[in-house]
């Protein structure tokens, strides 16, 4: 049996492992981040002269996570989302991914994709792209095609996390003071952020291609009265419903052109609709796996079978 790695225990991981698990896939959890993980247990021999095949590392108890935990899978699913983390997990479980730290690092930079998806004659909401620091001038100059109000983003955030809206020049400014705030600490990787034009009203779908195959969407809203009080960013995770819905066909199409420009296997595309325009939004490399009922009868075959050709390239 087929043996895969899933480094989140939300979710996802308590619906494919049983689905997955009659297609003869074994999914268990290795965790990635919020614990101690061990990098290198030192050579004890150092100055010594050569060493030889006991001399490093005698304890097996030393190399317990390193033999138990993270031995004998044959794929993983997908890279952790913390990169440093990553690079060790990766290193210790030596499989190949779906979705790759290439695939993560693509999708969670939304300028690169956006400007991807452009480039490849795919629409798009109007975005520019702002990179820290730059006079409040570059900021004026850069709003100046859009009307208000416009969206405010942090480039590689998730989860709706720092979006907002800004209704004018100086609320723009507002926003942007808090951003150089976080983008002034030395460590921030990523000091860029766009402004987008805002689609109100719009509609929020998360369509899910695998293997380039478009395989089941969901329709994301806010409850009644969330609206009512002025809300609109369309995220689960901030308590909006996800609710299947059978796509017209112009969507999947868009849905898959974008896995296929982007080179991305395993993806969530978030499409808006509003006043007869459909525009690819963002993309997750990393998406969060629904209930079967909202998608398409043949997702769990599917995705089984990009597991096994994963597995393969071994």
């Amino acid at each position: 049996m087929l043996r895969l790695a899933m480094t989140t225990d939300a979710e996802t991981f308590e619906r494919v492992r049983g689905p997955l698990a009659d297609r003869g896939i074994a999914v268990d959890h290795v965790q990635a981040k919020e614990r101690a993980l061990r990098v290198s247990a030192g050579d004890d021999s150092a100055g010594e002269g050569p060493a030889d095949e006991h001399s490093v590392d005698d304890d097996p108890a030393d190399d317990a996570d390193a033999d138990g935990e993270f031995a004998g899978f044959d794929a993983g699913f997908v890279y952790p989302s913390r990169l440093m983390e990553g690079a060790v997990v990766d290193t210790r479980l030596s499989v190949p991914w779906v979705n790759d730290r290439e695939a993560v690092l693509t999708s969670r930079n939304k300028a690169g994709v956006l400007a991807a998806l452009d480039d490849a004659g795919l629409p798009t909401p109007r975005t520019t792209l702002v990179s820290n620091p730059v006079d409040e001038a570059v900021v004026a100059e850069a709003v100046e095609p859009f009307s208000y109000p416009v969206v405010v983003k942090p480039n590689s955030a998730t989860r709706g996390v720092g979006v907002a809206t800004a209704t004018d020049l100086d609320s723009l400014l507002g926003v942007v003071d808090y951003l150089n705030l976080v983008h002034d600490y030395r460590a921030t990787g990523d000091k860029s952020y766009l402004i987008q034009e805002f689609l109100p009203d719009a509609r929020d779908y998360r369509a899910m291609v695998v293997d380039g195959a478009f395989v089941g969407a969901v329709e994301r809203r806010l409850p009644a009265d969330a609206v009512e009080e002025g809300r609109w960013k369309h995220n689960v995770h901030r308590g909006a419903e996800a609710t299947g819905i059978d796509l017209p066909g112009r969507a999947r199409e868009l849905a898959e052109r974008t896995a296929a420009v982007l080179g991305i296997d395993y993806l969530g595309v978030d499409l808006l609709e509003a006043d007869g325009r459909l525009v690819v939004n963002e993309t997750n490399a990393r998406p969060t796996v629904d209930a079967a009922a909202k998608y398409e009868p043949d997702f769990y075959d599917r995705l089984a079978a990009l597991i096994e050709r994963t597995a393969a390239r071994e």
